[in-house]
């Protein structure tokens, strides 16, 4: 059996923007809170049969586009990032902890560029 998708997360230099698109677009509630990274949590159970898998939306630093991407859990985040360099992959960030918490969090390129994230998260 393979390893699940966790989690997603879409960056963007607009935040405010694309948490209105969506939420209009697909009747998602986000939580936008207010934290220093300016980082919003989309609910896993958006349907009412719960079904879903939960989300963020963030800010881009200065001088990136962002990414739309998914997370996969991993065991081993370092491990992920090493093997996904051997199969032809580009580490692209991590392993980074998240503060608050135990999770651990890396980015990736696969052979044709695409952002793909790993954390140990459940």
């Amino acid at each position: 059996m393979g390893q699940p998708v966790v989690y997603f997360e879409v960056v963007a230099k607009d935040p405010e923007r694309i948490r209105g698109y969506f939420s209009a677009l697909f009747g998602w509630e986000i939580d936008a809170g207010d934290n220093e990274l300016n980082y919003s949590m989309v609910e896993r159970n958006q349907n009412q049969d719960g079904v879903g898998i939960g989300g963020g939306i963030g800010a881009a630093h200065d001088g990136y586009d962002g990414h739309a991407t998914f997370y996969v859990q991993v065991e081993d985040v370092e491990a992920a990032l090493a093997r996904s360099e051997e199969l032809g992959g580009r580490r692209l960030m991590g392993p980074r902890a998240i503060p608050g918490g135990d999770t651990v969090i890396g980015y990736l390129a696969d052979p044709e560029g695409h952002v793909i994230g790993v954390s140990n998260m459940a």
